[in-house]
């Protein structure tokens, strides 16, 4: 398992959903490091329904390790902010820094408009 305060922008990790009582995939997006608060994980969360036109598919050829076991799209609209260790169960894969950036661009562009 990677530890927490090594997780990197691009890593998969399952983690805990805020909306539900169940985990889910989530894309690491920014690891800021605060004094008082060490790291904290920028997430957007990861589905395998695609039920919006602005989610993101998420190709085999858009992970840097093994894809996940079924096609999953990030949306970039649901973020959530994970502060510790007990809120990540294990790392999962990671994606490629262009598709990690189109996750980001959306996300901004969402954010923005």
């Amino acid at each position: 398992m990677t530890a927490f305060d090594e997780l990197e922008r691009g890593d998969i990790v399952w983690g805990t959903d805020p909306l539900s009582d169940k985990g889910r995939p989530m894309l690491v997006l920014g690891t800021p490091r605060f004094a008082d608060h060490g790291v904290q994980l920028i997430t957007a969360l990861i589905s395998s329904k695609t039920y919006h036109e602005e989610s993101l598919i998420l190709r085999d050829e858009d992970y840097e390790g093994d894809p996940l076991g079924e096609r999953s799209y990030a949306l970039p609209w649901s973020i959530a902010t994970l502060n510790n260790a007990t809120e990540v169960d294990f790392y999962m894969t990671s994606l490629v820094n262009e598709r990690t950036d189109d996750v980001g661009t959306r996300l901004i562009d969402y954010v923005t408009s």
